[in-house]
This record gives C-alpha cells, structure tokens and sequence, in this order.
C-alpha cells in the first residue's frame, strides 16, 4: 500500500482515520474559518437561516473576520456591508475581529489609517491570517475567498469554500470534503536574482493550463521552493487557484517555524511530512538557471510568454500590490528597481496590510530597520513618483467606481495581481499582464513590459523582512 502525501495525512487526521485515499469522501474537524466583508454577510445570513436566529457559531474562537476588500469607498452598500459584520461579532462575542473603524455608515469617503500601526484594521484577509497568529501546519482553515490557498505555504490545508459551506461550518465546526489528488512541481537550482515566485507560478500554469488541477492539491518542492523566502512561497500557493487547484502546499522548514513560532495563538500543531512512498498524480520539474522572466497575457494567467518577448507592448499603467503582489519582500523588490529612477507611467503601490505599510516606513532597502540617513522603503517609490495608498484589496478586484487605482477605461495595466480576465481590475476595456514585481517596476520605468534582467543582476537582500 502506498504511502500518502501531506495532503492525505492532514486529511486522515482531521477525519479520524489512519488513513484515506484520492476520491474518497470524508467529514473533518476544521481548524479555522475566515470571511471578509465581500462572502461574510452571505454566510452570516445562512447561519442564522439554517441554524436558527439565535443560534452561535461552534468555537467563537475559531472564527476569524477581516474585511479588506471594498473597504476605501464612499458606496454606501460596502459600509452596510462592514456593519453586518460588526452586528454579527458582537452577538457571537467573536475573539478575532478586525475592524476598519474609520469606516462609518456615512456616504462618504473613509479618511483612512494615518499610522498603520494605530488601527484595529489588518488590510487584505490572506497576508493577515499568518501576520495576526492563525495558521500553522499541519491544519486546516476554511476561507469565503479562492485565494484562501495562500496559507498552503505555512504546510496546512487552505481552501475556500462559498458561503453555504461556510455557514455549516460556522454551525458545526466540520465540512465534507473530497480527498484530492496531489500534483508534484520540484524546481531545481536557486532563485537568481532576477526572478521570484510570480515567475514559478506563471510558468506552471502556462503549462497545466487554467484547468489543469483542477480539485487537485497542488505540492511545490526542491531546492528551488527552499531557496525562497516564505512571503514568496505564499505566492506559489496564493495562485494554485488560478490553475483550478483546491490547495497549494509547500514543505515546513525553519523559516516556517520561526515564522509561526514568533505569532501563533495556538501553542501546538504537528509538522506533516510526504511518506516517501507517497504517490502523486503527476510530476512536472523546472530547472530555476534555465526560466526567464515570465507574464500572462490579456486574459487568461495561462496565457503565457516571456517579458522579452513582449518588450513591444506598451502600458500605460503599472500596479504592485494584492494578496499575491503586496508583501513587503515584494515592495522591497520593486523599489530596489525604482530606486533613484522616475516612473514613466502612472503607478499604483497597495501594502498588502497595515504590517507591510508600517515595514514600508520603517524599513530600508535591505530589509532591516533604516537609519536616520537613509530612506524608507515607502520613500524610495514616492520619490520614484508611485502613489502609494492604504492596505487592502483595492483595484484587484475592480471594485466600485471610486477604489484607488481602478482600471476605468482602455488602460493597459502590468500587473502583480492574480487574475487578469475581462473586467477583473475594473473597465471590460483594459488589458491586463501578470507580472512579478521586479518585471512591473522595470516596465514603469519604460513605460513598455520590460525583461527586470535589464535591471537587476545581483541578489536583492530582503533582510528580516516578512519575518520579524
């Protein structure tokens, strides 16, 4: 009998059993569940449909509320939805509640954070959850988002799941769930210098296809994936949906363990490990000293080519930011590109929380604390000419009329985002390219996709970044 991957042992201990197989179907105990502001009304209004107008969730601190998505807007419908919110933490007496209290039910615009670091609100849900404490391996959290996955990186199964779901486990603390198959992607060699998890995962779904994994786990190893800080392995398994992967997961390490060591609210959890018999589905196998600097054309993020040979493309919009593009070893990345330089093309930075904007400040280009001489992170791309605005979802997702940096008509964007299908960033009209940051950033200063080789030949140093 084979021996089972990380996927199935996690699967087999949450559901009691020694063991369990792809295909088969089994009850689990969840660790977590998260909703935001977009899925969190949905869900509470099933809650309280199916379970009774009284009822209360199963483990109140277990459940974990952060809006982010719609929340710098003055449409009144997003405000109403930041208060069901409120309304439902205060008659469940939830633990885990990050409200963005500028936000009043006004029909005007929030004034947001002025500090970053005085505010109960988090900024985008995925680089939260590890931020604020709740992920940890060998578990499984439940999310009402398709880039709940991203935590696959810390060696935990992370799924989402729509709001009905959601709902019964808020009831019940479990959830019926298919074993999935697991697919294996070992790159070798080291990261150079001039590419990260953006390029790896652009290229995997060039090749599978959007479809290619589909309710498939999605398991990244070898060297490479080491060689990797971790803020960038949540980009592999942040885009394990965009493949059609029901989760992404990576090995734990020490910088994983440092990582959950330093903010878990939880004093224990089991590190789970493939047996080495285990058997996947498929393998596929990249060699790092042989990829080039990938994007994903208009609009499809399997629609695949390289940054030069689209160096003719000209784009009148750069975007760094989103759960997938806003970690503070990403803005590191962009502004050692833009250090010194002027942006050509209008370029919107979004931290991916109030953690990465306060990182921003505080901050050198090396990812350590800057001394009195020398400029902050955030301060390298306001002189580069960037507008920088406050954590959140903002424009990857479209979003209202008003939500900053909002593709509005027949822009080209080059873009750190996740997705670029028709409208996903605003207007039906503009084309977006997937991109890493070191290839937006070179493409702002040009003004056209530009090859970040053109740029950057050393490694950056990332320091303590996204770590402490």
């Amino acid at each position: 009998m084979a021996g089972m991957t990380m996927t199935e042992k996690i699967l087999a201990k949450h559901s009691g059993r020694d063991r369990v197989d792809p295909g088969e179907n089994v009850w689990v105990n969840v660790d977590v569940l998260m909703t935001h502001d977009v899925c969190g009304p949905g869900t509470i209004g099933i809650f309280h449909e199916k379970f009774g107008r009284n009822a209360k969730v199963w483990d109140k601190d277990r459940v974990v509320i952060i809006p982010d998505h719609y929340i710098f807007t003055a449409d009144e419908k997003c405000h109403r939805n930041v208060q069901t919110l409120r309304d439902f933490v205060t008659e469940q007496g939830l633990k885990y509640y990050y409200d963005p209290e500028f936000v009043k039910m006004t029909p005007d615009m929030p004034s947001p954070y002025k500090d970053p670091t005085k505010t109960n609100y988090k900024g985008v849900c995925h680089k939260a959850l590890p931020e604020e404490g709740h992920i940890r391996p060998g578990e499984i959290l439940l999310g009402t988002d398709s880039h709940t996955c991203t935590a696959g990186a810390f060696g935990q199964i992370a799924t989402g799941v729509g709001n009905s779901d959601a709902a019964f486990v808020l009831g019940t603390g479990k959830t019926w769930l298919k074993v999935p198959p697991t697919m294996k992607f070992m790159f070798r060699g080291q990261i150079p210098p001039y590419l990260t998890a953006k390029d790896l995962i652009l290229a995997v779904i060039g090749e599978i296809g959007v479809d290619g994994a589909t309710y498939r786990a999605m398991y990244f190893g070898g060297d490479g994936v080491n060689s990797l800080t971790l803020e960038d392995r949540m980009t592999l398994t942040n885009m394990a949906i965009e493949a059609g992967g029901k989760s992404g997961i990576c090995d734990v390490d020490e910088k994983t363990l440092e990582y959950v060591r330093a903010r878990s609210n939880r004093p224990n959890w089991e590190v789970v490990t493939d047996d080495k018999d285990a058997k996947f589905i498929t393998e596929h196998e990249w060699d790092l000293s042989t990829m080039e600097p990938m994007v994903a054309k208009p609009h499809s993020p399997d629609n695949k080519d390289t940054a030069y040979n689209c160096r003719s493309v000209v784009v009148d919009r750069a975007y760094i930011g989103s759960c997938t593009g806003g970690k503070i070893t990403d803005m590191i990345m962009a502004a050692n590109i833009l250090k010194g330089n002027n942006v050509k093309v209008k370029t919107f930075v979004v931290p991916g929380s109030t953690e990465v904007h306060a990182d921003m400040k505080r901050l050198n280009l090396r990812g350590e604390a800057k001394s009195p001489s020398e400029k902050s992170i955030e301060e390298v791309l306001l002189d580069a000419g960037c507008l920088v605005g406050p954590s959140g979802c903002s424009a990857c997702l479209g979003g209202p009329v008003d939500t900053f940096g909002r593709l509005q008509s027949t822009e080209t964007c080059i873009s750190t985002t996740n997705r670029n299908f028709p409208g996903r960033m605003g207007s039906t009209k503009s084309a977006v390219y997937l991109a890493s940051p070191l290839t937006v950033a070179a493409s702002a200063l040009t003004g056209k996709i530009t090859d970040p080789r053109e740029y950057v030949s050393e490694p950056i140093e990332t320091g303590s970044a996204g770590v402490r």
